[in-house]
């Protein structure tokens, strides 16, 4: 059965966009997207008939060239020259998932009707979207400013016939999908180049699919921390509801009631301890980790307020008859969230390396690096110094870019956000961060085993137990690459939904 999500006017959550993408949905406009749209391009054509005055980027050039006015025979080639004058990518090709995030973003923000884009060019992206055609975005050169006017031009360039695209694995030109699909190319009317090119969808994109990564890492952490915890003959005592009760951050008291229910039935967190406390590592899990989740819950807030939003420039107001040369396109209210996302996530992998470094320490009748036999094997020595030197990169890309600036367009462009490098370097934190737990999880499983015949609880030997289904116990010295990759794996397709 083939199922379908119509764009509209109703609220577009962050999850919705992952069910979309993900679950394979096609898209179709409702009919009052449709109106709307048809509405809002009615009027701007009224517009350029009905007065002479200058409208920015529909009638003048764009940037610092705001003040020439182009004729109006010339009016659909200035929307063309934008695309192709724009289209300056370079690096690495961004991932098909989140291109396809910026496409489904760029439809939603164009249907709401301020905008100004014609019914067939909207359109020509659904159908692009719905036949799995992905552009070739590159994804460096977005300064987060006037939107994210090099990758979205990368996107808008096969409307066209122009620039690349990836179809069935295979890169074909833009000329050639559309031979291949029987289309004709797109005639941009006034505008429309720089209502596919204005607007944070390439940000955005990134930001849903980090906090879509970060909320199933956050969740991860907890149950992997647990078992460390019982693993490491921790104490339960700083997870009790009394201590959070007075200092009650939401995430931290989430954070101690799920740790206690993950424990619940463990025949390890029960025993009486000899020591009296256990590491911050350990004993601060509600707090640090409590921490992350309000971070997310933040960023998520923010990043749903501009997936529901028009973002380019100008604003079109057919109600108020009104064109509004704003800056919507600025991408500072997601920047700053987006680099505070990574400082919480660098801080999860930060957390998660302690743990790894006390359970391979040799501490509370554990092995020296998790081995039956040290000296001879060397065990699980290295895999921290692999989540060290993860960690310490993580450190490095924490450092906000949405406190940088450099000047563009002839310092008519003269504050800009940086938020498209914020959302590169988000991704990778939580890449990183993943690979961190994924670490921990490896070595968590093992200790845990030292503890035979004792067991953790059910919920947490289930997933030990499902683990164990792919990555074994280690008694010599093996290859650990591989069961390091298979442990990320574990965390991406192992669903939480059991616990």
């Amino acid at each position: 059965m083939e199922h379908i999500h119509y764009i509209s006017n109703d609220h577009l959550s962050i999850e919705r966009i992952g069910e979309i993408v993900y679950n394979h949905y096609k898209l179709q406009l409702s009919d009052d997207a449709r109106r709307r749209i048809e509405r809002c391009r009615t009027y701007l054509d009224d517009r350029i008939k009905r007065e002479d005055t200058p409208i920015y980027g529909v009638t003048t050039g764009f940037g610092s060239l705001c003040n020439v006015s182009i004729s109006k025979d010339q009016l659909s080639q200035l929307q063309i020259n934008l695309i192709k004058s724009h289209a300056c990518g370079v690096g690495d090709r961004l991932p098909a998932d989140i291109v396809k995030m910026m496409m489904l973003l760029k439809v939603q923000s164009l249907s709401y009707g301020y905008s100004g884009c014609k019914l067939d060019t909207v359109q020509r992206l659904i159908d692009m979207y719905n036949a799995d055609i992905v552009p070739v975005v590159y994804a460096q050169g977005s300064l987060g400013a006037s939107g994210d006017l090099v990758p979205l031009a990368h996107m808008s360039l096969p409307l066209v016939g122009l620039g690349e695209v990836e179809v069935d694995g295979k890169v074909m030109s833009g000329e050639q999908l559309l031979k291949k699909m029987n289309w004709a190319p797109i005639e941009l009317a006034s505008k429309e180049g720089l209502a596919l090119l204005n607007g944070t969808q390439n940000m955005s994109a990134q930001a849903v699919w980090a906090i879509i990564n970060a909320e199933r890492l956050s969740q991860w952490a907890d149950v992997i921390a647990a078992m460390s915890l019982d693993a490491f003959d921790g104490r339960i005592d700083p997870f009790f509801d009394a201590v959070h009760q007075v200092r009650p951050h939401r995430g931290q008291i989430e954070t101690a009631s799920t740790v206690r229910e993950l424990l619940e039935g463990s025949e390890l967190i029960d025993r009486p301890k000899s020591h009296v406390q256990d590491p911050y590592s350990f004993r601060c899990v509600p707090q640090v980790h409590g921490a992350v989740k309000d971070t997310i819950r933040y960023v998520s807030s923010v990043i749903d307020i501009e997936i529901n939003s028009a973002t380019d420039n100008p604003t079109v107001c057919p109600d108020d008859d009104l064109i509004i040369s704003g800056g919507n396109f600025h991408g500072e209210p997601i920047a700053l969230p987006m680099d505070f996302l990574s400082i919480a996530m660098s801080e999860l992998a930060d957390i998660s390396e302690r743990r790894i470094y006390r359970l391979v320490s040799g501490l509370r009748d554990l092995p020296s690096f998790l081995v039956a036999k040290p000296g001879l094997n060397s065990g699980f020595m290295i895999t921290q110094y692999t989540a060290a030197s993860v960690v310490s990169l993580n450190k490095t890309l924490a450092m906000p870019s949405s406190i940088d600036n450099i000047p563009s367009c002839q310092d008519q462009e003269d504050l800009v956000s940086m938020g498209a490098n914020a959302a590169l370097k988000l991704r990778a934190v939580v890449d990183n961060t993943e690979r961190v737990l994924a670490i921990e999880l490896f070595n968590a499983a093992q200790a845990l085993d030292f503890r035979k015949p004792l067991r953790s609880s059910p919920a947490i030997m289930r997933i030990h137990d499902d683990y164990r289904k792919i990555v074994p116990f280690i008694d010599i010295d093996q290859l650990m690459y591989p069961h390091i990759e298979k442990s990320i794996q574990f965390l991406r397709h192992e669903p939480l939904t059991r616990l």
